[in-house]
């Protein structure tokens, strides 16, 4: 754009219809300027320095967040803390190698997506996790180890009780399958080799046993894998947190 005299000599003799044109452009310019300015504003990157605008960025109790806030557990933190060895029942738990399991098996907070109420269990075959629904929208997760093709359950139902430490008794036709655990046909003592591992969990529905059990186990590199009978395993020491926050008759949904 042609730049305009900044000095303004009075008008001689027959100048005075050129100044008044040269102040109509000027205004002409300035407006055809001032409304380029205003339409390009959204889409182009122009080199004039537009005034500052002072605005209030000061957050207000009406945002809300979209989601809900995730809580704080003390027992949830840091995985060198959550699967050290311990102590339990007289047994020495050892120490789980987290390095090695994948971080989406670690126990951890999450926000409920399950749409099941406060303190129910949720166990997702597919994705080899369980959840316990917490009051506020949130819910703990685990991984889990699953039973293999022809050996899982799904359904709603309750657990009946837990045990600590549990006797393990394979089924029969468990034993048929593996003659050598027929010496453990009347029980396997709770121990660190037991399968059931440090805790154990009975579904049952309708008042019947399923014979399916949300337990513990020494065998940390089967969480997120298909290889169990049919029951839910946990590392031994996400099973001794899960335990300790469940109670009689919690309901339990696997999918």
């Amino acid at each position: 754009m042609r730049e305009l005299p900044q000095n303004l000599t009075p008008p001689a003799n027959g100048d005075a219809i050129e100044t008044e044109n040269l102040y109509s452009r000027r205004s002409v310019l300035t407006g055809a300027g001032a409304m380029a300015l205003l339409g390009m504003a959204g889409c182009s990157t122009s080199t004039l320095e537009l005034p500052q605008l002072q605005l209030d960025d000061t957050v207000t109790g009406s945002v809300r967040p979209i989601r809900p806030a995730i809580s704080v557990d003390k027992n949830i933190t840091g995985p060198d803390v959550m699967y050290a060895a311990l102590t339990d029942g007289g047994f020495e738990v050892p120490a789980v190698p987290y390095q090695k399991v994948k971080p989406e098996f670690r126990r951890q907070i999450v926000v409920n997506e399950t749409g099941e109420a406060p303190g129910t269990i949720v166990v997702h075959l597919q994705e080899r996790k369980l959840y316990l629904v917490q009051e506020g929208g949130d819910a703990i997760r685990y991984g889990v180890g699953i039973g293999k093709d022809g050996f899982r359950w799904s359904g709603r139902a309750n657990i009946q009780y837990g045990k600590e430490w549990p006797v393990w008794t394979p089924p029969p036709e468990m034993i048929q399958r593996k003659p050598e655990l027929v010496k453990w046909q009347n029980g396997q003592p709770g121990g660190l080799t037991n399968p059931l591992g440090a805790r154990a969990l009975y579904i049952y529905q309708d008042g019947k046993d399923t014979g399916y059990r949300i337990h513990g186990s020494p065998e940390w590199a089967s969480i997120g894998q298909a290889m169990s009978s049919g029951c839910v395993r946990l590392i031994n020491q996400d099973i001794i947190d899960l335990y300790s926050r469940v109670s009689k008759k919690n309901p339990v949904v696997v999918v």
